[in-house]
């Protein structure tokens, strides 16, 4: 899943294709990369970012989403919202990636319900100005408590009437959750694969990875991440990962490449 951010304030690369002529072209170029599908998304939820008006989000990704799904991709639309994502199906997408898993607007499950498209749920608590304010995952561990809370999430997807074929889960890792938290999530996917949905994972650049690369007490930046990146894609490949939502496609599709070679060499 290439990532395509059509706003001005994203962590890795707002501002980069905050027009659809930009974003369009982007899209295309990682499509050209190797990636399956695109996610375009019109709202930043790095960490104390405040939320667009709804008029600002539909303008940001409607008209790409229309240009990239007649050209024949297969388009996600990153939102949290019941109205972008109406409008977002209608233009030509097939998946709604929600990073609220529909506890920001729980009329977005009711669209999706509607609309046959399959439904990305993720683990999240709190909108980006405040989600430093729930990092408290005792007494279970961030692993039980995450699966439980994403269980819950999938209960009221079900209720709501989108098959569980229909459903992918994520972890969050970077929302509300300190590094250690992601590093203990990435370790236990077997867990969560429990659920029985198969699993979207999106560690691209995050914050965590900065961390683990700090030096004098200061993170790596975000576009000295990558490196990181490759090699926790290579670690992920038999973990059971059914989607990487990444920026740079070319090289997630190269440590894919090198994963599935050692692999196959190991069952000779």
């Amino acid at each position: 899943m290439g990532i395509v951010n059509v706003t001005p304030d994203s962590f890795s690369d707002g501002g980069l294709y905050d027009t659809t002529d930009a974003a369009v072209a982007h899209g295309r170029e990682l499509l050209a990369q190797g990636a399956d599908l695109l996610d375009i998304g019109g709202e930043s939820t790095r960490p104390g970012a405040t939320r667009p008006l709804v008029a600002e989000e539909l303008d940001r990704v409607v008209p790409v989403i229309r240009e990239l799904a007649e050209g024949g991709a297969l388009v996600s639309v990153d939102t949290m919202r019941a109205e972008v994502a109406e409008a977002a199906l209608a233009a030509g997408a097939r998946i709604v990636n929600d990073v609220s898993g529909g506890l920001a607007d729980p009329r977005i499950l009711d669209v999706v319900a509607g609309s046959g498209a399959t439904y990305v749920a993720m683990h999240w608590r709190a909108h980006a100005d405040r989600m430093r304010d729930f990092t408290d995952y005792s007494p279970d561990g961030v692993v039980d408590t995450v699966r439980r809370e994403l269980g819950e999430r999938l209960e009221a997807i079900e209720a709501a009437g989108i098959g569980r074929e229909r459903v992918l889960l994520d972890p969050g890792l970077g929302f509300a959750k300190e590094p250690r938290h992601n590093w203990e999530l990435l370790a236990a996917l077997d867990v969560l694969h429990g659920l029985g949905c198969p699993l979207l994972v999106g560690a691209s650049r995050k914050s965590f990875l900065g961390s683990l690369l700090a030096r004098d007490g200061r993170p790596r930046s975000i576009e000295d991440r990558e490196h990181a990146h490759v090699a926790l894609v290579a670690l992920l490949a038999d973990r059971g990962v059914d989607c990487l939502r990444v920026h740079d496609v070319r090289a997630t599709r190269d440590a894919l490449a090198v994963a599935a070679a050692m692999g196959a060499v190991s069952d000779r």
